[in-house]
């Protein structure tokens, strides 16, 4: 029996999230193998470490990549810039390579968004898929996880990263980071209205990733929604093993409250979740739970569609 081939891929940005998810394709890809690794800094630790391992390498960005050899055999491209930069990026790949795929790690939002333990399965045809951000990666599975015990009115999250593991590209996108989230919550987490707040804690020794959900819901009850949250918390676990609930889920009735947006005198169940997102410090430390549920998140959706490529062609 032949062994299915392999597609490519290629990485544009050779910061700390694209260096990281190269070495998680060379290490856990299955369909993907990683044909070129892009970046703008000739002196970037992400091109130097490519090198070494092997991987092709351009210092001239995405234009640099189309004149690359490999360019006619990549399948998909990661692209771990910043949102500005992937438009421009979508733009000129699309032009030269129309069928070409790209998974996009920036709050660009071009294409659907896709959280893999949510609606992953949804969009592995689609030219361009976005990955939200760190902090939607990791709340709004558990949204979507009490939308289907409870119908969520209204959604919180609060993302608390460590300073040391935002980079120029995070604090470049902050205002898109919660635009981009804050649509998600309400697109695939399916609150009525959704609300994203981020922080960049200074702490020293740096803190890992802690996110705090706080839901709204009608009807349903606190044992079908603590049900739900434990068994989504378990689902993102597989492909991110530090992701975990920090305690119990917690509940509190609530009447005549207030919320901009949503309405008065809202009643209901008050849920607050509390996570913790430690990294698997493949290349970043693993306090940097943020950028490694990223490219978890990233490479999960991209093995997906690369399967569902193997098997139209094998069906060819």
């Amino acid at each position: 029996m032949n062994t299915p081939r392999k597609f490519k891929a290629a990485i544009i940005g050779s910061g700390n999230i694209g260096t990281d998810l190269m070495i998680k394709i060379l290490r856990h890809g299955q369909h993907l193998e990683i044909a070129a690794m892009v970046g703008i800094d000739p002196a970037s630790d992400g091109l130097a470490r490519a090198q070494r391992m092997g991987v092709a390498t351009t210092a001239e960005g995405v234009e640099g990549l189309v004149k690359m050899n490999v360019f006619g055999e990549i399948d998909i491209v990661f692209d771990a810039t910043s949102a500005s930069a992937h438009l421009k990026n979508d733009a000129l790949l699309r032009k030269l390579k129309p069928g070409i795929r790209l998974v996009d790690l920036t709050p660009a939002a071009i294409g659907p968004y896709c959280i893999p333990v949510v609606n992953g399965e949804e969009h592995l045809d689609a030219a361009n898929v976005n990955m939200v951000t760190c902090g939607g990666q990791a709340t709004i599975p558990m949204v979507a996880a009490v939308n289907r015990a409870a119908k969520v009115s209204y959604g919180e999250i609060v993302a608390s990263i460590s300073s040391k593991s935002a980079g120029p590209g995070t604090r470049a996108n902050i205002d898109e980071f919660t635009e981009t989230t804050s649509r998600a919550i309400e697109v695939i987490g399916g609150a009525t209205k959704g609300k994203a707040i981020i922080v960049l804690n200074p702490a020293e020794p740096p803190l890992i990733m802690r996110d705090t959900v706080y839901t709204l819901s009608e009807k349903g009850t606190e044992e079908d929604i603590a049900r739900s949250v434990e068994e989504m918390a378990a689902a993102v676990q597989r492909y991110v093993p530090g992701y975990r609930l920090k305690q119990k889920v917690q509940f509190d009735r609530v009447t005549d409250l207030k919320i901009p947006g949503v309405g008065d005198r809202l009643s209901g169940i008050k849920t607050s979740i509390f996570l913790e997102v430690e990294g698997a410090a493949h290349y970043l430390p693993a306090y940097a739970g943020n950028l490694d549920i990223m490219t978890s998140a990233a490479l999960q959706t991209a093995e997906r569609m690369a399967a569902r490529m193997v098997h139209a062609t094998v069906a060819a």
